[in-house]
């Protein structure tokens, strides 16, 4: 097995990805973009602004960064493509339309990662054709002029990292935005699978999708094979107010974990003694279970949405607006619900627009897919009660949908101050840019960011800033006081980490899995845990056998000839479609030659012997009557040496009842 990190990844937005080479075939984990480079860019015109610091940034219509590395591997070369969130399907188009991409490649991602993934794909390219209405297409054909080498070594040393990298490699990474075309083309190459739903691929690989619990649709990846199961592990989630629960439990007893979860080190929190305890104690099972409760999660998350509403609640107040730019479900629903009853309890009443040109298909799909979502809201469904309460709140009015902020419709009702909540997190694209203009000078207001998100360059442009930041984290992953819990309780041979969480691994989690670390754009290569195979045996083969009893081993042996087949990842052996006769198959032998037992038995044949040594074989026995002949044992190895054909088979039926054969 072969495991190769292609890319970190950049927190939610964007998942980390994977290449794996395993029993023949080539996996691709994950197929992101990252938007967070889009920071780079200029959302304002020429004329918009004197800042110092927004002349530094690029005024071109955006390119969007994919994985650099994954441009290096031969798209044809790929055989199965695993996505686990729609944040991983963005960058998918953009693979599909490479020329080499083929038509035999499977691609897997859950029926709700697909649906809202081809959602967001859309209104992706509705940002961009906006952005191209305002400022007016690129001039140029081919590449841009901000590609130019020249230009590029004038951008500061933080807009130079991401475009380049780190290592300045990552140009190759830039690529203009999909078409309607494009996204077409990638949905029709997806097989959507249901939650919990098994699919072979090739008769090899059984994958199967199970709930991570990170957003509604996000997964993690079941695989099993003849040479063994393994778990691809991403961002996953104990406690959640709206997706369905990590589903764990299923994970339990896979020989191999590939752990791709970066926010562990990005946004959690870590405490050694904590996460030790287990290891340490001599109920690590038990410990185990208690520490992967989600309730800790949930009471943290609820804590964060009574803060963010305060805050919110205070600009009111004040007479400012508050502008929530972000893109995750599990953020925006439940806060949408904080706040409704938050001012319903105050007795205020303030309109919260909702503005994207895909808002009213993705507030349907919430409710349309309830097997992906929590306990708790499933309950409201065999109740009668609304799945999320923003369908009854917008019956009500006390939310409205519009597509664009210069709608008609928004335009005859808006007010300030107001709520409004935009999927435009980047800060570069959508109504989140001209909300900015209007409100970046007034410190009633309150604009509301994600952590990870490049704050102080996603501002750049809108300073001098007056309107008040407050920047939250919210839960992205498994926090690193669980890792090792969970990795305990799932009872895998081998986990593979990231090479950043080594520190993490300190004590006696090496003998209890073996741990194999990873580095980007570094081959890891992981010993076969299995060298053979196992097969099971049709019931007609079963009766033709003639077992072989060896009482030194207290085993049976036989011989067979059948079919080997392959299903779901499971070989089998039948019935050959024309029968053989075993009887005319020559012997197999085994085992060692006693030199006296082989002088018996040529004597009840005839046949006088005598033994001889010699330094280059075991030794050997010379026949003198009834004719010459001479027989030569070293090893596993014996030749018979003799002119009279009689006589030889003779000595070779001798060497049958001496030796064990089947």
């Amino acid at each position: 097995m072969k495991l190769t990190c292609l890319s970190e990844g950049g927190g939610f937005y964007s998942p980390p990805c994977h290449i794996l080479q395993w029993c023949g075939f080539t996996l691709l984990f994950e197929c992101p973009v990252d938007l967070s480079a889009l920071a780079v860019f200029s959302p304002i015109p020429t004329t918009g602004s004197s800042s110092s610091d927004n002349n530094s940034l690029i005024r071109a219509v955006p390119w969007y960064k994919t994985v650099a590395s994954l441009h290096l591997w031969d798209p044809s070369s790929i055989d199965v493509v695993l996505i686990s969130s729609p944040w991983a399907l963005l960058g998918l188009p953009f693979l599909t339309r490479k020329p080499g991409f083929s038509s035999s490649t499977k691609i897997y991602a859950t029926e709700a990662t697909v649906r809202f993934g081809h959602l967001m794909m859309k209104e992706l390219t509705f940002m961009h054709m906006e952005y191209v209405r305002y400022y007016g297409p690129d001039k140029k054909l081919g590449l841009p002029d901000w590609m130019n080498w020249t230009n590029l070594e004038r951008l500061q040393m933080e807009l130079k990292s991401i475009v380049l990298g780190e290592k300045q490699e990552e140009l190759s990474g830039w690529v203009p935005i999909y078409s309607a075309g494009d996204i077409k083309d990638c949905i029709d190459k997806i097989q959507p699978l249901k939650l919990g739903e098994e699919v072979c691929f090739n008769g090899t690989l059984v994958i199967r999708a199970l709930s991570s619990g990170l957003d509604i649709g996000s997964c993690n990846w079941s695989i099993k094979s003849p040479k063994g199961s393994l778990v691809y592990l991403s961002s996953s989630v104990f406690g959640s107010a709206h997706a369905m629960e990590f589903d764990y439990p299923l994970l339990s007893g896979h020989d191999i974990i590939i752990f791709s979860d970066f926010s562990s080190l990005d946004s959690m929190d870590y405490d050694e003694e904590d996460t030790n305890k287990c290891a340490l104690s001599g109920e690590s099972e038990d410990c185990s279970m208690d520490e992967l409760s989600g309730n800790d999660e949930l009471e943290a998350e609820n804590e964060k949405m009574h803060f963010i509403c305060s805050c919110i609640v205070d600009s009111v107040k004040k007479g400012g607006s508050a502008l929530i730019p972000s893109g995750r479900f599990g953020v925006v629903l439940p806060l949408l619900e904080h706040i409704c009853n938050l001012f319903d309890s105050l007795n205020m009443k303030v309109p919260i627009f909702i503005i994207s040109e895909t808002a009213q298909e993705t507030l349907a799909l919430t409710n349309s897919i309830p097997e992906w979502l929590c306990k708790q809201r499933q309950k409201k469904l065999f109740s009668g009660e609304a799945l999320f309460q923003h369908m009854e709140l917008i019956k009500e009015g006390i939310i409205s949908v519009h597509p664009f902020l210069c709608s008609s419709d928004l335009l005859e009702i808006w007010k300030e101050p107001c709520i409004v909540i935009s999927p435009h997190w980047s800060l570069r694209l959508g109504s989140a840019v001209q909300l900015l203009h209007r409100w970046h000078a007034d410190p009633r207001s309150l604009l509301i960011l994600e952590e990870g998100v490049h704050d102080e360059l996603a501002l750049m442009p809108f300073k001098p800033l007056k309107m008040k930041v407050l920047q939250c984290s919210f839960l992205s992953g498994i926090q690193m006081k669980k890792v090792n819990p969970l990795f305990q309780t799932l009872r895998s041979k081998i986990v593979l980490v990231p090479q950043s969480l080594r520190s993490q691994f300190t004590r006696r989690e090496s003998e209890l899995y073996k741990i194999y670390y990873y580095t980007k754009n570094e081959i890891a290569r992981i010993p076969s845990l299995k060298e053979g195979f196992e097969a099971y045996l049709a019931t007609d083969l079963v009766f033709q056998l003639q077992p072989t009893k060896l009482p030194e081993k207290n085993i049976a042996v036989a011989r067979l000839k059948g079919k080997l087949l392959l299903r779901k990842g499971i070989y089998y052996l039948t019935l050959p479609n024309k029968q053989l006769n075993m009887s005319v198959k020559p012997s197999v032998h085994w085992g060692t030659v006693e030199p006296t037992c082989l002088l018996r038995a040529l004597n009840e044949k005839e046949i006088d012997g005598s033994i001889l040594h010699n330094e280059n074989y075991d030794f050997c026995v010379c026949v003198k009557k009834p004719a010459e002949a001479l027989i030569e044992v070293k090893g596993n190895k014996i030749m018979i040496s003799c002119e009279d054909k009689t006589v030889s088979a003779l000595i070779n039926e001798a060497l049958n009842s001496v030796c064990n054969r089947i």
